[in-house]
């Protein structure tokens, strides 16, 4: 079942899902690239709020990359997957080589996004962290763990599509979970989107640069 134009159309489900925070001077939205920084981009855009980036790397078995043993945010705090640590063969002893494989990844991609502007500041602030949609989850803990050591006074998550489990779980870490659909039968992210061509770093750069406030949530 198709719930989505594409990435523009969920942002402005979630901005109408989460009217409240219209308006608010002490909001910052965060997109997760590649993926979420559109949708975020039209909730910012819909709340006249800050946008920026947070960064969040998979760390993929070796042989087997779309399984996930766990994630890797921006200021490298790591959320694991201890079933797949456990059950996967390999799977442990390769943890620490496969993570500065992709912190290293991380830091390139957040120079490319960001260039030389500060990171925001998040303490004190309400902040509201976008994907396009949400399988496991593992990428959004690693995120909202990495966001918490900001100490942000509320972390919301905001997602167009994930599983009814995934939601519930991350209910128990975020202030706020808002899932616009959440399908028994979960297929992949995209499948619930017409259009879900992923955003070029040209695309995210001018999003974050024509963003409304931008500038305020970078210092």
């Amino acid at each position: 079942m198709v719930w989505f134009r594409d990435r523009q159309e969920a942002g402005r489900v979630l901005a109408e899902r989460l009217a409240e925070l219209a308006g608010r001077q002490d909001i910052v939205v965060l997109g997760l690239p590649r993926g979420g920084v559109p949708v975020a981009y039209e909730v910012a855009r819909a709340w006249g709020a800050a946008l920026d980036i947070f960064l969040v790397g998979k760390l993929g078995v070796p042989g087997h990359e779309e399984l996930a043993m766990g994630a890797i945010a921006s200021g490298g705090v790591r959320a694991l997957n201890d079933s797949v640590l456990e059950d996967v063969a390999g799977a442990r002893e390769a943890l620490e080589e496969v993570t500065e494989r992709a912190t290293a990844a991380l830091e390139r991609h957040e120079r490319a996004y960001r260039g030389d502007r500060p990171a925001p500041e998040l303490g004190g602030r309400t902040v509201v962290l976008v994907d396009d949609g949400l399988a496991t989850g593992a990428s959004m803990r690693a995120a909202l763990a990495a966001v918490r050591e900001h100490e942000p006074t509320r972390v919301v998550v905001a997602v167009p599509v994930a599983p009814p489990a995934t939601c519930a779980a991350l209910a128990q870490e975020a202030d706020e979970v808002v899932c616009a659909h959440t399908p028994e039968s979960f297929f992949a992210v995209g499948a619930y989107y017409r259009r879900f061509d992923p955003p070029s770093d040209e695309d995210i750069q001018r999003m974050l640069a024509s963003a409304p406030a931008a500038r305020s949530a970078l210092g």
